[in-house]
């Protein structure tokens, strides 16, 4: 005999969680099935081990999706605030570091063991280390062939995440089940991710150097925080920002110098000195010693012509690179892309053709920016669910 309930949620992440919890205290009986054994491993790697768990800045230009506007009901019906009240009602500590990034002060464990206890308040049932063999929907009813268990319930919220860590457990069953029922995807693609650069890029001898003030720039998107080099291309959040707008193919513009007037700069600065040294107090030296050929970076700064420091400011301002690719969903904090939010309502996150059928989080094509904005449309998206589920 199959095992009878209101609602299903498959994925125990935050969106999930969020969503049984939500569904179980207004009464509906819920169960949670997960795949996974260890529960939310992305909330608990999240933030180094303290979860950026939500942004004071949330608003829907934050966010990247082929309807722009589609998120704005659910960051509207459930925000950053009412998150914040939630933490605090359980006695946790939280701080703001850059950008309204606010972290837990205790540790992203803490996070989890919260939502765990609103699920516990909502009487939800959980189904850890449990695959999901099939979905069918027969009656009005969704069935859901699970481990050794058959589960039917009148709704069904997809929370299964997108493809990024795939060595924490993520697979693509929710874009298979959204595939299945008719709906339309957007092409996904990693995103928040480290881009690569080509072998000839010389950057790879100096992995590690970090330029703490950069504009990243692809197209009209500038994002203005720390790049890194790696031993592969460039990392850091401007770089990781920029990422979700990039394009195979296409280029990415570093400012490396936003805060400094270079004319001004270049005016005052000793006619004698070499030109890595007068760079070198803008710039990391072992950066300017890979940046610059040795014949430019050993000469007297008057022996340029003006064309030379013209270009020479000119660089500065717009370090033109094309990447080779992406470091990829292993290393991609979100996935880009999902089931299209046009087969959505956005007021409910429920299909518009499969009346009872969710999704939620990652597996939406709706991607934040980097600093706990991924994390809010989770709460907001699975709150929205598990108050019309």
């Amino acid at each position: 005999m199959n095992k009878t309930c209101d609602v299903i949620v498959l994925g125990a992440g935050a969106a999930g969680m969020m969503a049984a919890a939500t569904a179980g205290q207004r009464g509906r009986r819920v169960v949670l099935i997960d795949h996974a054994t260890k529960l939310a491993e992305k909330i608990r790697i999240s933030g180094g081990g303290r979860c950026n768990f939500t942004n004071l800045n949330v608003r829907p230009e934050c966010y990247l999706s082929q309807n722009p506007h589609f998120c704005k009901s659910a960051l509207r019906q459930y925000t950053q605030h009412d998150f914040i009240a939630l933490v605090e009602s359980y006695g946790l500590g939280w701080h703001e570091k850059t950008l309204g990034q606010l972290f837990c002060d205790q540790h992203s464990g803490a996070i989890i063991d919260m939502l765990k206890a609103e699920c516990e308040r909502g009487l939800v049932t959980w189904r850890m280390g449990t695959a999901v063999a099939g979905v069918r929907h027969e009656g009005g009813q969704f069935i859901v062939e699970a481990g050794e268990e058959v589960w039917q319930a009148e709704a069904l919220i997809v929370a299964t995440g997108g493809l990024s860590i795939p060595q924490i457990g993520a697979t693509g069953i929710g874009y298979d089940i959204a595939r299945q029922f008719g709906l339309n995807l957007i092409e996904t693609a990693p995103a928040l991710v480290p881009l690569q650069l080509p072998p000839e890029s010389l950057l790879a001898e100096i992995s590690g150097v970090a330029l703490e003030d950069t504009i990243a720039s692809s197209g009209k998107t500038r994002f203005r925080e720390a790049s890194l080099v790696t031993h592969r291309g460039l990392s850091g959040p401007a770089i990781l920002q920029i990422s979700s707008f990039w394009q195979p193919g296409g280029e990415i513009v570093l400012d490396l110098a936003p805060e400094c007037d270079l004319d001004e700069f270049f005016a005052t600065a000793s006619r004698d000195a070499h030109v890595g040294n007068v760079l070198g107090e803008l710039l990391p030296r072992r950066f300017i010693d890979a940046w610059l050929d040795e014949e430019m970076r050993t000469r007297p700064l008057k022996q340029l012509s003006p064309k030379q420091v013209s270009a020479l400011k000119e660089k500065l301002r717009r370090w033109v690179l094309r990447p080779s690719g992406s470091a990829g969903y292993k290393k991609a904090e979100v996935t880009r892309g999902g089931v299209d939010t046009q087969a959505l309502d956005s007021k409910t996150m429920m299909a518009k053709a499969v009346p009872g059928l969710y999704f939620v989080g990652e597996v939406v094509d709706v991607t934040g920016w980097l600093g706990g904005y991924n994390f809010q449309w989770a709460w907001s998206s699975g709150h929205v669910a598990g108050l019309n589920a």
